[in-house]
């Protein structure tokens, strides 16, 4: 590869996370006012950037969303959170399914 693809594809990547991290916080703000269509379509058109430049979603972020029908998160609203036997237990409302993520003990 030459200098200039390697510079384009750090500039892709940074463009990329730009992006990734400004439609979050749009669904987040839409997830809020209670249009959850357009919450899920922002995080649909986030992971799709993700995959295409090949940009990891940082852990903060992929907790947002369900891992099943990569639906927008919202405690109250659309999903249920507990905390079982270590483990932090997320039902979403709109597929039905659990998705549990371990707990870190200190």
């Amino acid at each position: 590869m030459t200098k200039r693809n390697i510079r384009d594809k750090k500039i892709q990547k940074t463009i990329s996370n730009i992006r990734i991290n400004k439609l979050f916080s749009m669904a987040e703000q839409r997830a809020l006012s209670g249009n959850f269509n357009l919450a899920d379509r922002y995080v649909e058109i986030a992971r799709k950037i993700s995959m295409r430049t090949l940009v990891p979603i940082s852990k903060e972020y992929k907790q947002r969303f369900c891992k099943h029908c990569y639906c927008y998160l919202l405690p109250d609203s659309n999903c249920r959170v507990r905390i079982h036997r270590g483990k932090l237990v997320i039902y979403c409302y709109n597929c039905k399914r659990y998705t549990r993520l371990p707990l870190k003990s200190s």
